[in-house]
């Protein structure tokens, strides 16, 4: 068999994006307690997060997400990885603002654990993309535009999207704040 260099680009790009989200659940956790999740967007899945990202660029004026939506279009792949927000039932952290547990949740807050535990679990996933030299960058707008795909339940406060690409250049370099380059 003979594998043209963007077949095979595209088919690393993907092998890598699955070993991201193993990366990211493996992460360490706060408690131990697994609250990160992941999933993978590819075809027509990526094409209607950047349409969702465009949306949004359109109704905030914000002109970041359509940038960054450019990008997803010109990426082979999207990790997207969030934390459910699942306050550990500590009873004196307070780490979130609030004096407990109880009352985070009552006020709707993010657990401090949960958003740290995401953090780590993205650097854990960044850095395995890094370690296979495919070109990657995290968006929040993303994570936005993923929300609104409804991928996951209300409970998900923050998500991360990050779109892999595999180009003689890197396409997330040379952004302006509001700069679409494609």
């Amino acid at each position: 068999m003979i594998q043209d260099r963007i077949a095979a680009s595209t088919e690393a790009a993907i092998r890598t994006g699955q070993a991201m989200i193993a990366a990211a659940v493996t992460a360490p956790k706060g408690n131990g307690v697994d609250d990160v999740k992941g999933v993978l967007l590819t075809g027509e899945d990526k094409d209607i997060l950047a349409a969702h990202m465009r949306d949004i660029a359109d109704e905030t004026g914000e002109d970041f997400y359509a940038r960054d939506a450019g990008n997803v279009d010109n990426s082979v792949c999207v990790v997207l990885l969030w934390a459910e927000n699942a306050p550990l039932k500590l009873t004196h952290c307070g780490l979130c603002g609030f004096k407990n547990c109880g009352a985070a949740r009552k006020a709707g807050a993010v657990c401090a654990f949960n958003v740290t535990d995401l953090g780590i679990a993205v650097g854990s996933a960044v850095s395995l993309a890094a370690d296979n030299r495919m070109d990657n960058r995290v968006l929040f707008s993303a994570g936005k535009g993923a929300a609104r795909m409804g991928i996951f339940g209300e409970e998900v406060k923050v998500c991360y999207g990050i779109p892999l690409s595999v180009a003689s250049k890197s396409v997330f370099f040379d952004r302006g704040p509001g700069d679409v380059k494609f």
